[in-house]
């Protein structure tokens, strides 16, 4: 099945023949907060679903576009996300130790929605175009053999990021872009750094979330194409570690990480447009105020750069 927002955060249930609005289905779950209502669907996803399905087959259907689209997981409240986590189709290279990291809610945007690059002097803003997947059932220290089971859905996303220098120096400076660094991960926070969508396809119509392909075009160009098959510490890893750490609850978010072979620029007046197997995709026009620009092409550099750090080494 497939479930999201739309118009003014409606629910709704996406089908062949259009969106269909399920709000008086899941009205006895609705406390008035887009989030917290799709929480309660995934908690009480049993009995919702046929539900839902019989809505689905007979409910009134509005053509895709004529709605608009929202964020199929509106505010989590954690977002985790896979530091690189790609073998970057290096044969024999040495998996490098997992990594996460949390990105801010307030970043999450949806289809067609403008990603607006900040005034922080970056060197550069790049896309990143991943799986995402959110937890379906609380999660705390699970084992990698039952990790799956906790995984309700999954969606398109593309992490933006900020690439800033490393110059030393107290303080984060995002505002103006006048001062020493932007520590850490903190360049991937800003306000809609964070498309996700279409909406949610639920784990039993992905067969196999580590066999999907992965697609990226800016302006028509393409820039990221992979499969998910090259993934360095798969998804019952990522939660088995997580929730060995903290407990993972209905609603949370992972991004799986991406593949930096395709990775480029976002600049004013882009349009990107993720694509994933099964899930589909969505598009985002990119704004800049400061009509920066960078090479339109994939960032060479910084792709060559990541798959050496893979490369065996060499007698």
């Amino acid at each position: 099945m497939r479930l999201g927002f739309y118009n003014e955060f409606r629910p709704c249930v996406i089908t062949s023949r259009g969106v269909v609005d399920v709000s008086k289905v899941v009205r006895p779950f609705d406390p008035g907060n887009p989030q917290l209502l799709l929480e309660n669907m995934i908690t009480n996803w049993d009995l919702l679903r046929p539900k839902l399905e019989a809505a689905a087959e007979r409910g009134k259907a509005l053509p895709m576009d004529k709605v608009r689209l929202r964020p199929p997981v509106p505010r989590p409240g954690k977002v985790l996300m896979g530091q690189g986590n790609y073998m970057e189709m290096v044969q024999g290279g040495k998996p490098k130790p997992l990594s996460l990291f949390f990105k801010s809610p307030d970043s999450i945007i949806g289809p067609n929605d403008t990603v607006v690059l900040p005034p922080f002097q970056a060197r550069i803003f790049h896309h990143e175009a991943e799986l995402a997947f959110v937890i379906g059932k609380p999660a705390t220290r699970v084992h990698q053999a039952q990790a799956m089971d906790h995984v309700f859905g999954y969606f398109a996303g593309v992490d933006v990021s900020a690439r800033a220098p490393w110059l030393g120096g107290p303080g984060i400076t995002a505002n103006t872009g006048e001062g020493p660094w932007m520590p850490g991960n903190f360049g991937k926070s800003f306000d809609t750094f964070m498309p996700i969508g279409p909406y949610i396809v639920t784990a039993d119509e992905i067969p196999d979330p580590h066999a999907l392909h992965v697609q990226y075009w800016v302006n028509g160009q393409i820039r990221h194409d992979y499969h998910t098959s090259d993934m360095e510490h798969r998804i019952p890893e990522l939660i088995e570690t997580m929730s060995g750490i903290t407990t993972l609850k209905p609603g949370d978010v992972f991004m799986c990480g991406t593949n930096h072979q395709g990775l480029g620029p976002l600049q004013d007046g882009d349009t990107g447009r993720i694509e994933i197997d099964i899930i589909g995709g969505f598009s985002n026009p990119v704004v800049d105020d400061l009509k920066r620009e960078w090479h339109h092409s994939v960032d060479a550099m910084a792709a060559s750069t990541v798959r050496a750090s893979r490369e065996p080494a060499r007698a």
